[in-house]
């Protein structure tokens, strides 16, 4: 081979080499699985051995549905999601710890938190926009809740709420009434109100009052209709009788005695 053919046949095999190298890359793609396609904002780690996923400040308006389910601390403050629909964490059944606080919740679904009763032990809702939550939403769960920096309105459901989880250490002072069904509990902090009101007890006495008056109005409807019954039948009866004395003397006594079998 002359140095002439072999400059000229040098492109042709690092061509040949550079297409191989090629198509073995993408056979080796298509083997391996893609890789996961994480929200914007968002990304795995590893803290003090435990799998850790932050969303923080990531502008989510949902909870985002490509968490991966070994997961053991979730991070979504500082976003804002709006609600929390039933089944919202179903799929991260070695959750440990769950930070929802600086967000715009204002309503959670009873079920939203279905699959964590397990192994979640913290759950912090901190500064949000919950008002009213029914306490069946935190059904079963065994975690401390964090409470503390929303606009509750301070009546026997909230008290049911306090009753049913366990508050989260030094969060319980958070808690303040934003509103009440008492003017004058606006502004405190929720324990020290319940301290000395029960909002329930309150609830169910004027329950009882509207029961009371609603069985006394029923029952002053139906005396007086039987007064006007009574009356109306005496007037009826009075007529009657008037009629009888303007009849002749035989037809009277034979009408009498109508009226008496009738009466009897």
């Amino acid at each position: 081979m002359t140095a002439a053919q072999g400059v000229l046949l040098r492109p042709i095999t690092m061509g040949l080499l550079l297409q191989s190298l090629f198509l073995l890359l993408l056979l080796l793609g298509s083997c391996l699985p893609p890789a996961a396609a994480f929200p914007k904002g968002c990304y795995p780690s590893e803290e003090e051995g435990l799998k850790t996923f932050r969303c923080s400040n990531a502008q989510l308006t949902e909870v985002p549905r490509d968490i991966p389910n070994d997961t053991n601390k979730l991070y979504l403050d500082f976003n804002q999601i709006p609600f929390l629909p039933r089944d919202a964490f179903r799929d991260l059944p070695l959750l440990l710890e769950l930070d929802l606080s600086h967000n715009a919740i204002a309503r959670i679904e009873t079920g939203a938190f279905q699959g964590l009763a397990e192994h979640l032990h913290s759950l912090d809702l901190s500064s949000n926009r919950l008002v009213s939550v029914s306490k069946d939403a935190f059904s079963n769960l065994k975690a401390k809740v964090n409470l503390s920096n929303n606009p509750w309105l301070c009546d026997c459901r909230l008290q049911e709420l306090i009753r049913a989880v366990e508050l989260a250490a030094d969060s319980s002072g958070g808690i303040v009434c934003d509103s009440s069904t008492h003017e004058e509990h606006v502004g405190k902090a929720f324990l020290q109100v319940i301290a000395n009101t029960d909002f329930c007890n309150v609830y169910k006495k004027t329950t009882d009052i509207a029961m009371l008056v609603t069985m006394f109005g029923w029952f002053a409807m139906v005396i007086s209709y039987l007064v006007y019954y009574v009356r109306q039948n005496q007037e009826d009866a009075r007529r009657h009788l008037e009629y009888l004395k303007s009849l002749p003397s035989k037809q009277r006594r034979s009408e009498e005695s109508s009226t008496i079998s009738t009466v009897v």
